[in-house]
């Protein structure tokens, strides 16, 4: 967890110390504290945090606790949430865009779009209704005025999806710079949702079989 908090800076998806991450573990999940640089953190910083709420270690868990927990417990298949501050993605949230399919790669997100979930204070149970109604059906989503936030079944997975739309959210912003891109109609963005079901490498099959 720190070594992925740590490369989120590196790779400009977060700056001081906003962002967070969580990673499920049987006795609820792992959550970064709050407030604290990621180069100084070691893991006896990192918080346990259980379903109800409480915690244990010797650090307070990040404001967005109960964002982490809500999606956890709403979406099984789902190890890791990332959240951060990105620059492009934070940019289009401040004008409340999501990211439309103005290209196919919006597709690893999930779905058609990456859209913006409605403004709350952040650390509220209002946000994490938000941002769980915005993730229906998708793996990642803008905040409005706030950041974003993607899935994965792993750090790693939830990491590299945080880049490929921050990129996405980055190539959108400068399209817009030139005039109102030209977006996939639904046919076509079906025919890519079908085709990412096998995209990437595939688990080879057993010797013999």
């Amino acid at each position: 967890m720190i070594a992925t908090c740590r490369k989120m800076n590196e790779a400009g998806l977060n700056q001081g110390t906003s962002g967070n991450l969580s990673v499920r573990v049987a006795q609820g999940f792992l959550l970064t504290p709050t407030g604290m640089d990621y180069d100084v953190l070691v893991p006896e910083d990192i918080v346990l945090m259980h379903m109800d709420g409480t915690h244990e270690g010797r650090r307070r868990p990040s404001s967005e606790w109960q964002l982490h927990r809500d999606i956890l417990a709403a979406r099984p298949e789902v190890g890791a949430v990332l959240h951060a501050h990105s620059m492009f993605c934070t940019t289009l949230a401040c004008l409340r865009r999501g990211i439309p399919a103005f290209h196919y790669m919006v597709s690893a997100a999930g779905g058609v779009d990456v859209r913006c979930a409605p403004y709350a204070t952040f650390g509220t149970g209002e946000l994490a209704r938000n941002a769980l109604d915005a993730l229906e059906g998708r793996k990642a989503c803008l905040m409005a005025n706030h950041g974003m936030l993607s899935l994965g079944t792993n750090l790693a997975g939830a990491f590299k999806l945080a880049v490929e739309v921050e990129t996405l959210a980055a190539m959108y912003w400068r399209a817009l710079q030139v005039g109102e891109p030209v977006l996939l109609d639904a046919e076509e963005m079906s025919r890519v949702l079908e085709k990412f079901k096998t995209y990437g490498q595939q688990t080879p099959p057993p010797r013999g079989g």
